[in-house]
């Protein structure tokens, strides 16, 4: 999604407050993805978690959760 964006890693890194060679161990699979990372490019791709992780191919986010009081 970064690429398709035409973002570098160090615009992403900057957004996640992490330096642009961690984020760059995020995506060649050399570091786990913290699942708090993760919310947040869901967060900045407005787009699910599912997404992110190739559980389903809609890009659109999930509607907000409606809370019962």
């Amino acid at each position: 999604m970064r690429e398709d964006n035409n973002l570098t890693q160090k615009a992403v890194a900057q957004y996640l407050m992490c330096d642009q060679s961690l984020y760059s161990k995020y995506e060649r699979g050399e570091r786990d993805v913290p699942l708090y990372i993760t919310v947040a490019l869901a967060k900045f791709y407005n787009t699910s978690v599912d997404y992110l992780l190739g559980l389903t191919d809609v890009k659109e986010p999930y509607p907000p959760a409606k809370h019962k009081k």
